[in-house]
């Protein structure tokens, strides 16, 4: 079973090559792909046993960004690619990243939650671990539906569907790769800038959520043209992960408040004045947080548009 398979083996099972495959600046985009994709397959096999461990919350975190940033790489070069095999791989990723994403998401609200509650006096600590302790079940829960895809015939099946990608050669293309994948970029960059220019003067929470999604898809496709461009798209990439942290920093005080909230609400009419008073603490202190993050966020755009300018 997939379960017991070592960290030194599960490269040889799913029979990635031996050496990592590199692209240069005249390759072409399918061979930018198939770079990509084995860099981020080996970086999934490298943190499978940490995830499936559960000590380094890190480790799944690492992998479920492997997943994202091939989903990604296969979206964005999907014009330039054999649709045939490359659609029904994202929509598997897509299986994947959906069964890590639970654990992953708890994990992040279950630390924010504990550090946050770290200050407080003894009793309200006590408190705030009977409010969170219905995550804590949850998060249980959850682990056990992760280690069980880990676990499937489909998992492996996967991976080495990614590995067949990788050792493939792509046929030969004229298509100039460097203007492209500059297109590609640009191109992920104007849809993010539509959707900045059609938000009111003041955006709904889930508007700037959808901003930081098209966010990432522009990091993730210049990523995929780093190699053809160098220092220009690294610029960008670093504005990207600016103006992606911001709104995921707001995006997650949103979920942290909006699940305090279900807490408390779930003690029903059973619930003590202490558990009340720091969920009412814990909801102020999520507040504050989103004010701050959406003072920054313009100012992380602006950046991001005069990377992109550079490009």
């Amino acid at each position: 079973m997939a379960s017991s398979w070592q960290h030194r083996d599960l490269a040889d099972v799913v029979d990635l090559p031996a050496e990592p495959v590199a692209a240069d600046a005249q390759a072409s985009i399918a061979e930018h792909v198939r770079a990509g994709l084995d860099t981020r397959l080996r970086a999934l096999i490298a943190h499978d046993p940490g995830t499936r461990l559960g000590t380094d919350p890190e480790e799944l975190h690492q992998m479920r960004v492997s997943v994202r940033r091939m989903r990604a790489m296969l979206r964005a070069a999907r014009p330039f690619l054999d649709q045939g095999w490359s659609e029904p791989l994202r929509a598997e990723l897509g299986w994947l990243g959906r069964a890590l994403g639970p654990v992953r998401d708890l994990d992040v609200l279950l630390d924010r939650l504990r550090e946050e509650s770290a200050d407080l006096p003894e009793g309200e600590r006590a408190a705030a671990a009977r409010l969170i302790s219905g995550l804590e079940a949850e998060h249980g829960a959850a682990r056990i539906e992760l280690l069980t895809a880990l676990g499937s015939d489909r998992y492996l099946d996967l991976l080495r569907a990614v590995a067949t990608a990788v050792r493939s050669t792509p046929e030969e293309s004229d298509v100039d790769s460097a203007r492209e994948l500059r297109a590609l970029v640009l191109g992920e960059f104007r849809k993010l800038r539509k959707a900045v220019a059609r938000l009111p003067e003041s955006p709904a929470d889930p508007d700037l959520h959808a901003l930081r999604i098209r966010g990432k898809r522009v990091r993730y496709t210049a990523e995929l043209a780093q190699p053809a461009f160098g220092k220009p798209v690294q610029q960008l990439i670093r504005a990207t992960r600016r103006f992606q942290d911001v709104l995921g920093e707001h995006q997650d005080a949103c979920v942290a408040e909006e699940r305090v909230r279900a807490l408390l609400h779930d003690f029903g009419d059973e619930v003590d004045a202490a558990v009340a008073f720091v969920a009412g603490r814990l909801v102020e202190r999520e507040q504050t947080r989103k004010a701050e993050r959406r003072a920054q966020w313009w100012e992380t755009w602006e950046a991001l548009t005069s990377a992109a300018e550079a490009v």
